[in-house]
């Protein structure tokens, strides 16, 4: 078939061409939206799963439907060791500015990006002590905000007290022109302490004000405890939901309506055996799709064809999704990964997983600490170091105490396939 008209697209936070199985969180948010356009209270959202299962294509497309409610909006992405002040900032200024047209007070703009200004521009008080090298760098560096720096609000450096004084000025703004502002956080995992304490205070005072502005976060399983580690009434801020694999028909749905619009159609034991290839992850479920395309002759596509294009998806997968990934960990933390993928290796409740191998891999589940370090022949606590550089790396995740868990899909089943 012509791969010019090929509609799969297995890309990092790429849309595919039909986003199915997301339809109940499209609802839940515009749900939100709608109360919090009536003035009802409303709790930010968090939304979590492992990496592939399209958190950051969920995460832009609820973006645009605030967009077009005509709220202000602002995306940003959490990094390690990046302090999330300038970040937010930007994400602000950019949601101010589409508002802006619509107010009809310009003095009251130029007021918030004042504070906005002041906001971006002043570090937390250990900021000092890094020498004066950093506080020259920080000095020429500017927001991009044509107006001076307020000063007396959301300036004092702590980031909790600067936050909440921050979104409350901007949710006036927001209501000011009748409607909301919403910031859009990625990787939310990998904020440092003292900003997800300050995220999370800010959005109490404002659940509790009743102000237009929310937050919405995407992030790794254990997200939750990352956010009730700094605030125990977290648990209750959000709104939390679980991005999880596809179940079939909805698998089937992202396979077949795209290629419907191409007036091509899969045999159901291709579909059968797409399925069982990607495992209903979405990143995998468009790999797949897009090299079976590439590899079918013509419609209807066979199972023959599946097998076919498999190795060619397994090689980009392989290269691109695991292999990058891999090659960031160190000789210590690959023997720390290679405990975990063998340890994931547990026997099938019927003793087959329907493909002959007797085996399934359940990425979901955890694995013990204790149980990787008997099967390294170690202490717990001389892999520790291993283990909190791979969960910094984003590479695993730790939902419970005393336990561990692959943050990719398949991983432990690529890691099997690698030589020691």
């Amino acid at each position: 078939m012509d791969p010019v008209r090929n509609p799969y697209a297995p890309g990092a936070g790429q849309r595919p061409p039909e986003l199915a199985g997301r339809g109940r969180e499209l609802e839940v948010f515009d749900i939100v939206l709608e109360r919090i356009a009536r003035g009802r209270p409303e709790r930010s959202l968090v939304l979590t799963g492992l990496r592939g299962v399209g958190k950051t294509v969920l995460l832009n497309t609820l973006r645009s439907q605030a967009i077009n409610r005509l709220w202000g909006t602002g995306k940003i992405e959490a990094r390690p060791d990046q302090s999330i002040r300038r970040p937010v900032a930007a994400a602000l200024h950019m949601a101010i500015r589409e508002l802006a047209p619509r107010h009809r007070a310009p003095d009251r703009i130029d007021d918030f990006l004042g504070v906005l200004k002041a906001f971006a521009l002043r570090s937390a008080p250990a900021a000092a002590g890094r020498g004066a090298g950093a506080t020259r760098l920080r000095d020429r560096w500017q927001p991009g905000i044509d107006v001076p720096a307020a000063s007396g609000r959301a300036d004092s450096g702590d980031i909790e007290i600067d936050l909440v004084e921050l979104f409350t000025d901007a949710a006036e703004v927001a209501a000011d022109v009748g409607t909301g502002v919403a910031v859009f956080l990625d990787e939310m995992q990998d904020l440092g302490p003292e900003d997800v304490s300050g995220l999370c205070a800010a959005c109490h005072e404002l659940s509790q004000l009743g102000g237009p502005l929310i937050v919405v976060g995407a992030g790794l399983p254990h997200l939750p405890a990352v956010l009730s580690a700094a605030k125990s009434y977290s648990e209750r801020l959000f709104r939390y939901q679980r991005i999880d694999r596809l179940d079939r028909i909805a698998a089937d749905q992202a396979l077949c309506a795209p290629a419907a619009r191409e007036q091509v159609e899969y045999e159901p034991k291709a579909l059968d055996l797409l399925y069982e290839k990607s495992g209903g992850y979405p990143y995998f479920v468009q790999a797949y799709g897009k090299a079976t395309w590439d590899s079918a002759p013509r419609s209807p596509v066979t199972a023959a064809d599946v097998r076919v294009a498999a190795p060619e998806a397994e090689a980009e997968l392989a290269v691109g999704f695991f292999g990058s990934r891999f090659e960031r960990a160190t000789p210590a933390e690959r023997e720390y990964m290679r405990a975990m993928a063998a340890l994931s290796l547990v026997a099938a409740p019927d003793g087959d997983d329907g493909t002959g191998g007797g085996h399934r891999d359940d990425m979901d589940a955890a694995v013990s600490t204790a149980e990787i370090a008997r099967s390294l022949g170690r202490k717990p606590a001389s892999l520790s170091p291993a283990r909190d550089a791979l969960i910094k790396k984003g590479l695993i995740y730790s939902g419970e105490r005393g336990t561990v868990a692959f943050t990719v899909p398949h991983f432990g089943r690529y890691l099997r396939t690698q030589p020691a």
